[in-house]
């Protein structure tokens, strides 16, 4: 018997459906799918909360010193005038930044093989580059879902079936972070 379900797909596009359903769960929280994908995605997804439960707390906090440039109202840099050249002002402050312990990071590589790339779009302006934000899976997995299943040994994601589809009658089920 097969370990894994084949889905009437190729390998590379079997690969990326699971990817593409996998990083929608974790940034969503719930899913709505097939039986059969929903129980190979959630063959991955708890893979990586396991790992992220894992490696949760495994990292330093370091103060280091940085140049930003000053800005004004509007938001644009200021500029100071030195031998008839305009030159942008900087400020040094202090940040507290996590610096990964090395476990840590190979965990972060190894959930950035699985998740796709995730860029949140504003409501009120679709269509526009200039207010998106690229959001960090990984950091929402150590951060937010990590500590939520510390107690908990497995069992991480919840499968409900909400009928047959449609089109084909294709069991639909909604699979979600418990």
């Amino acid at each position: 018997m097969a370990g894994y379900r084949k889905l009437s797909r190729t390998a590379d596009q079997r690969k990326a459906l699971l990817r593409n359903q996998t990083t929608a769960l974790i940034y969503k929280g719930r899913i709505v799918t097939t039986e059969a994908k929903a129980k190979e995605v959630r063959k991955m997804a708890e893979k990586l909360i396991a790992l992220a439960i894992r490696e949760k707390d495994n990292f330093e906090t370091v103060t280091v010193t940085a140049k930003v440039a000053r800005k004004d109202a509007e938001g644009k840099r200021v500029k100071n005038e030195v031998n008839g050249k305009k030159v942008t002002v900087y400020d040094e402050i202090q940040k507290e930044i996590k610096k990964d312990k090395p476990s840590r990071l190979h965990a972060r590589r190894q959930m950035l093989k699985v998740l796709y790339p995730v860029t949140e779009v504003p409501a009120e302006a679709p269509g526009r580059r200039k207010k998106t934000k690229k959001v960090d899976l990984p950091a929402k997995l150590f951060d937010e879902i990590a500590p939520k299943y510390v107690n908990r040994n497995g069992g991480y994601t919840r499968i409900v079936k909400i009928g047959q589809r449609r089109g084909d009658g294709a069991m639909e089920v909604v699979l979600e972070l418990v």
